[in-house]
């Protein structure tokens, strides 16, 4: 399908048959891109498992609405670089100074 090939903005949503949690993380990660991933489950343990596993900045586990204006927006791989929003949104124009001084004497 073109929808798992594609970084399509929807509404939509795309269905796929998987047999074990594994094959669904590969699935999954198997995209050139990296925004967002949904997935939902009733097992705390996998939802934690599964978010972690996941190769996307944005995971939403039993949510379909994943924006919030303190939460960092942005995507890896082929979906873009950086983030915008909240306090680390201004990462990308900062560098960070180290100074490690000793005695003066």
């Amino acid at each position: 399908m073109l929808i798992c090939s594609e970084e399509t903005f929807g509404p939509v949503a795309g269905i796929s048959r998987f047999e074990t949690e594994e094959e669904a993380i590969r699935l999954a990660n198997d995209s050139v891109y990296g925004l967002c991933a949904y997935f939902h489950t009733r097992d705390y343990a996998r939802l934690m498992r599964v978010a972690e596993k996941l190769d996307y900045v944005i995971v939403g586990a039993n949510a379909g609405i994943i924006s919030a204006a303190n939460a960092p927006f942005g995507g890896v791989k082929e979906s873009g670089y950086g983030r915008e929003g909240s306090r680390h949104g201004l990462d990308d124009y900062q560098h960070i100074k180290y100074l490690c001084q000793g005695g003066l004497g």
